[in-house]
């Protein structure tokens, strides 16, 4: 247990982005607690959840309630008060602004000129990244997909296109059928279903998306998850004569440089390369 201080020196003037524990809540940073017990404010997405978290440290603050319901007619008053205080903001678990609204806050913060600081810390979408062993060199943060199916469906047809590690939020009712929906979107990719980290009864399976729908389509599981997917396969190299029709098939009046960058990404081939083509052909005619 990490147990702030008696005497906390006053916190200057501002909002604080203070990340919270995932789960065990011996993760609490030193300087994420010093500032709770110090902050004038703690802006909470669920004061009853943070009350425990306050309650761990043997810290008594006041609180409001900050959250998705209620942050357009609280803000600004909380930005108002920065000017004299010091308001710590919080999420229920993890990394304020990773999927909820604090960007406003920050950004509603900054453009009246307060101090905006951040104590960082545990985040679930990077702590499940380090249990998946998949690529972590580049990766994509998608939150939470959309629960209606077409604009879920619509959603995992643009993710397919991203060349990198995908990282998505669920819950368990809806895990099986989410996996289904990117098996289909996006082929049977290598995956990890991560869940309850940093908690008791953590675990990250490994396997691929058509064999974790199949595992949980019948016991869904609980507690909080992330979702990490593997990238699509490299492509098939570009055949030339593929290339050289697409050249055909251009508007005359595009720029060369736009068509090469185009062209590039469709084939995914140095834009150098196709620069040379496109200049070779205009030789042509």
């Amino acid at each position: 247990m990490i147990v702030p201080p008696m005497e906390t020196s006053r916190l200057t003037p501002g909002l604080y982005i203070v990340a919270t524990p995932i789960g065990n809540l011996g993760d609490i940073s030193a300087r994420a607690a010093a500032t709770l017990a110090a902050a004038d404010l703690i802006a909470a997405e669920d004061t009853r959840v943070t009350a425990g978290l306050l309650r761990h440290l043997g810290v008594h603050r006041p609180m409001t309630s900050y959250h998705d319901h209620n942050a357009d007619a609280v803000r600004p008053g909380l930005v108002a008060r920065l000017s004299t205080e010091a308001i710590a903001l919080v999420s229920d678990a993890g990394t304020p602004l990773i999927s909820d609204p604090g960007y406003k806050l920050v950004r509603d913060a900054r453009a009246a000129g307060h101090a905006v600081v951040t104590i960082p810390g545990p985040c679930a979408a990077i702590a499940a990244l380090t249990l998946a062993g998949l690529p972590t060199d580049r990766f994509l943060f998608a939150g939470f997909l959309p629960p209606k199916p077409g604009a879920r469906d619509a959603a995992i047809a643009e993710l397919a296109e991203v060349r990198a590690t995908l990282v998505l939020y669920e819950s368990g009712p809806r895990l099986a059928r989410t996996l289904a929906a990117l098996h289909e979107g996006m082929g049977d990719r290598p995956a990890t279903v991560a869940r309850e980290i940093t908690k008791f009864h953590e675990e990250a399976v490994p396997g691929t998306l058509a064999s974790l729908a199949a595992r949980y389509a019948n016991t869904p599981p609980k507690g909080e998850i992330v979702l990490v997917i593997g990238p699509p396969s490299p492509r098939a190299p570009a055949h030339a004569s593929e290339i050289d029709a697409a050249i055909a098939a251009l508007d005359p009046a595009q720029p060369r440089k736009s068509a090469a960058s185009e062209l590039a990404g469709r084939f995914d081939v140095p834009r150098r390369d196709i620069y040379q083509r496109l200049l070779a052909a205009k030789n042509e005619t």
